[in-house]
């Protein structure tokens, strides 16, 4: 039996995610697969972002937290939720961003850098980082996460691939998702209380 320092997996970083990534067989055959998906998905992440941010102003409380002026973002801030379009500068800020990380997943080495990243695209939605106006509550990033695999899955199911790859990049993508989620959650973890 692996002795696992549980209290290792709450202040290191690497250690957790190689951790995680042992335990639900996210491996380097994985991140091949992922890196060969890349042609692939390239074209169709600008729909993707759409889709994203199509589902995101279907709520208000998805909506409510690009009001606020996001980490980065220098330009005008819409005065309300009802003055907020798509179209918005800083909507558009944010979608050039969504694109750059599911660029940066096909594409970077999954080394001490990434796992960094994906660690602070956790840490941004929340006070902890970037915008201290901007705390995503955990249900509304779930939910997010949620829509997320499901576009990424029904995107990759439409591809031409024999059935061995697509059953390899489904499996890939989905530990993958499972990973970010970690990362997600992790920022969260004093606040949750069940009631």
């Amino acid at each position: 039996m692996k002795q696992i320092d549980e209290a290792r997996l709450e202040t290191d970083l690497e250690y957790r995610f190689g951790y995680l990534a042992e335990f639900i067989g996210f491996n380097e055959e994985d991140v091949v697969v992922i890196h060969s998906a890349a042609g692939l998905l390239a074209p169709l992440v600008p729909s993707l972002v759409d889709a994203v941010y199509d589902k995101l102003f279907m709520y208000d409380a998805t909506k409510r937290h690009f009001v606020p002026r996001q980490s980065g973002y220098d330009g005008l801030v819409p005065d309300n939720l009802d003055s907020l379009t798509l179209d918005h500068k800083t909507i558009q800020f944010r979608k050039k961003h969504l694109g750059a990380y599911l660029a940066t997943l096909v594409s970077d080495p999954y080394d001490t850098k990434l796992i960094a990243y994906l660690n602070f695209v956790g840490k941004i939605h929340t006070s902890e980082a970037g915008s201290a106006q901007l705390d995503v509550p955990l249900v509304q990033m779930n939910a997010l996460m949620g829509f997320v695999s499901d576009a990424l899955m029904a995107t990759i199911l439409g591809f031409d691939l024999d059935q061995d790859t697509m059953a390899r990049t489904l499996r890939a993508f989905n530990k993958l998702l499972w990973l970010q989620n970690d990362l997600i959650t992790r920022h969260y973890q004093a606040e949750t209380r069940l009631v």
